[in-house]
């Protein structure tokens, strides 16, 4: 579904991706994992069309968006779901998940798809009146993924979903995720939270100082003894 090969990414002239390759199949879950600084950020930056890169390319369903903007990204059915929620916190739950289905084709089915958000979320549906500001950690970041969903999305995209969140939250959101895979939504899943995030995807790559150290299965890469140290602590 999204195949990423060898690009290069810079700030000025700080290089920050150094030939960086993934792919993800459609109904996977795949983890990237790294620490802060790694090149997470930028690497999805360049997938949702935010930042420019300066070689290889990035196909989507075999269509090259490398070189597409933001909106048409979205269009084509990837959904960012992007690092500390970015909620207007002054509009109401209603209204910050409308403005996930902005583009055309996800506004002639915006009704449609609010309920089976609701349906996912109920607790959105009880609050859908209250302003964003007014909610739980939890419940905010049911509201991102939410408006992520609005879009209609084939593939969504969830950035550190956890962040910020109490443990028992966090189980509830890694549950969320894999029900979101379950209902045929492929997702990338990029978490510092490294022993959940392996427990539930399919495959991992492993990003370091901007540069894909390691790849495999997740029963794999729990084993290495390089992901026990740097990331586990043990």
């Amino acid at each position: 579904m999204l195949e990423v090969n060898n690009i290069n990414a810079f700030y000025g002239n700080v290089q920050v991706l150094w030939d960086v390759s993934l792919k993800v199949n459609q109904g996977e879950i795949v983890a990237l994992i790294g620490a802060n600084g790694a090149g997470k950020s930028t690497l999805v930056h360049a997938i949702t069309g935010l930042m420019p890169i300066a070689s290889g390319s990035i196909k989507f369903l075999d269509k090259q968006i490398d070189r597409l903007p933001p909106h048409i990204i979205t269009e084509l059915g990837i959904s960012h779901i992007p690092e500390g929620r970015k909620l207007f916190t002054e509009m109401s739950v209603h209204e910050n998940l409308e403005l996930g289905a902005y583009s055309k084709p996800a506004w002639k089915k915006k009704q449609d798809t609010l309920e089976r958000v609701y349906k996912i979320f109920p607790r959105l549906k009880e609050r859908e009146k209250q302003l964003a500001r007014t909610l739980s950690g939890g419940e905010q970041q049911m509201v991102a993924m939410g408006r992520g969903l609005m879009s209609i999305p084939k593939l969504c995209i969830i950035d550190e979903p956890s962040n910020g969140l109490a443990p028992l939250v966090v189980m509830e959101v890694f549950k969320i995720v894999q029900a979101l895979r379950d209902q045929g939504i492929t997702i990338l899943l990029i978490e510092q939270n490294v022993r959940h995030t392996l427990e539930i995807s399919d495959r991992a790559y492993v990003l370091e100082n901007g540069r894909v150290v390691m790849e495999g299965d997740c029963a794999t890469c729990l084993a290495s003894e390089h992901i026990k140290k740097a990331y586990l602590g043990l």
